[in-house]
């Protein structure tokens, strides 16, 4: 897996920033510079915290279609919660904050059941790390596990597989805070 030195990633970001301004003044929203198109279906994330990208005041707010178009990922892999290995699909956790224009080093999920983990930045290009949105095929409702759930690839890394990795991968994310 290939790092990506901070000082490449933020040049990155702005061309993802201007992609996502394009896609948002094609699809008709008014836009300004580090502003992100508005959800236009029912919000399942929301990121704040120390990012440069925003669609509701200090929040960057999406919906299902915002995630898809950042980008996807599948990781499968055998996990402490399912019999049998897993098919996860979801948005690459380091474009998603490319996307925003995180400039911390940590993130605390918290869940919809206010559970919540602090994960290094650094974890999400390092690992591979994916917001899932659907397991093997369907979307993940809040009954199991859903609507998002952030997931490593464990059987990729011996290293993953052990309580550390598995208390980051937070399910039923609600919210991101970027410190």
């Amino acid at each position: 897996m290939r790092i990506i030195p901070r000082r490449t990633l933020m040049t990155t970001f702005g061309a993802a920033t201007l992609g996502l301004a394009t896609a948002a003044a094609t699809s008709g929203g008014a836009v300004a510079q580090g502003t992100l198109q508005r959800p236009t279906g029912r919000a399942i994330l929301r990121v704040r915290g120390d990012i440069a990208n925003t669609n509701d005041g200090d929040v960057a707010v999406f919906d299902r279609a915002m995630l898809a178009a950042i980008g996807s990922a599948t990781i499968t892999t055998s996990t402490p919660w399912y019999d049998t290995p897993v098919r996860f699909d979801g948005v690459p956790m380091a474009k998603l904050m490319e996307a925003v224009g995180a400039r911390g080093q940590t993130l605390t999920a918290i869940a919809l059941n206010d559970y919540s983990t602090d994960i290094p930045i650094a974890d999400f290009s390092r690992f591979g790390v994916i917001l899932a949105t659907h397991r093997n095929g369907a979307e993940m409702p809040v009954s199991d596990r859903g609507p998002l759930f952030i997931v490593y690839p464990y059987d990729s890394d011996a290293e993953l597989r052990n309580r550390l990795y598995y208390s980051r991968s937070a399910w039923s994310v609600a919210q991101l805070i970027v410190r």
